[in-house]
């Protein structure tokens, strides 16, 4: 007989397995840990759930968000039940503003290796319909690695100074060009609005490596550099304000730099990016900010939710200006 399973590590499981019987998942500790979501839109998502001091905990990225918690979460029987809640401002016909309340129910079952979930939200006019999703386990971190022994490759050189060869824009307007050497997201905002511009990607795609390059950003200027086209390395004018997971250097809404060491806007910044193992170093103006650190899943903005596989090297363009030189990889040799 065919199993239909994702591990539990319990002995009467395994007995059962041996004896051929079906086992379906469902129990409690089946949903414990973190788990990568291809979400209704196709985009990427991430879900983490833990159990602290006997109560279930539960931290979500949806599509191009940040990691957030959410409401809480239960077990019911062979069911998984995560609850968010959304706010949103809204005015009445007497022009006051007040705060609006949403709630979201998502629910999960296993079927064989993967997670089927639904997903449907509460509004003044009843709740919707659910939609459906899927969603993977991911795979234990491995050890932090010891990079004192990894080997890098010969240099590849992503961007050859003169045009947009080995590269190519997604998902917007096209304010990318190359001139005098430096990589161009030309994306003026007017005033009150929002344009949404393209973002680049490299035509190549890489496992293991390392990144070094150059950047500059106007006041107030906003970008990401992300690895493998889910990690994505913070790009923004933070000069003078407290290191978090949102300012320059960090990893968007998952690790904060220890110091913030950017420079002000208008001058030109060096990254010094080692991404081995799931684990990530970030050097930034020489001096390091992020030592080694695990990465527990993709970050809002993601090509996709698969943390295994190759992807390109995807700069940010949708949110503001920015100018890139010097971009340079070496790969991991395995």
């Amino acid at each position: 007989m065919r199993t239909c399973l994702q591990p539990v590590g319990s002995l009467l499981t395994a007995a059962l397995l041996g004896m051929g019987i079906l086992f379906v998942q469902g129990a409690a500790e089946d949903y414990e840990g973190r788990f990568a979501l291809t979400l209704p839109d196709g985009g990427a998502g991430w879900l983490g759930i833990s159990r602290t001091n006997g109560r279930w905990v539960g931290q979500i990225m949806w599509g191009a968000g940040s990691v957030v918690p959410v409401a809480s979460v239960a077990v019911e029987g062979d069911k998984l039940v995560v609850t968010r809640v959304h706010e949103r401002k809204e005015r009445g016909p007497d022009g006051r503003e007040t705060t609006v309340q949403e709630r979201e129910v998502i629910e999960a079952r296993w079927v064989g290796d993967r997670l089927e979930l639904t997903t449907r939200r509460q509004t003044r006019d009843g709740w919707t319909e659910p939609r459906r999703f899927t969603g993977k386990r991911i795979p234990p971190l491995p050890p932090r690695p010891d990079l004192s022994r990894v080997r890098f490759g010969e240099p590849v050189v992503l961007f050859n100074g003169r045009d947009l060869t080995g590269w190519r824009p997604f998902g917007g307007r096209n304010g990318w060009r190359a001139a005098d050497g430096v990589l161009i997201n030309d994306a003026p905002q007017p005033p009150g609005q929002h344009i949404s511009y393209a973002n680049l990607r490299t035509e190549r795609e890489f496992e293991d490596f390392n990144l070094q390059l150059e950047l500059r950003l106007p006041p107030n200027g906003n970008s990401g550099i992300y690895l493998r086209g889910i990690y994505e390395v913070q790009v923004a004018d933070s000069y003078g304000k407290p290191p978090s997971a949102h300012g320059m250097g960090a990893i968007y809404s998952r690790i904060a730099p220890t110091e913030n060491a950017s420079k002000p806007a208008g001058e030109w910044q060096q990254y010094d990016i080692t991404l081995v193992d799931r684990h990530v170093t970030v050097i930034l103006n020489g001096r390091k900010i992020i030592d080694n650190q695990p990465l527990l899943g993709c970050t809002g903005g993601a090509l996709w939710s698969d943390e295994l596989r190759p992807g390109p090297i995807y700069l940010q363009g949708d949110h503001t200006s920015v100018e890139y030189r010097n971009l340079v990889l070496r790969p991991v040799l395995k």
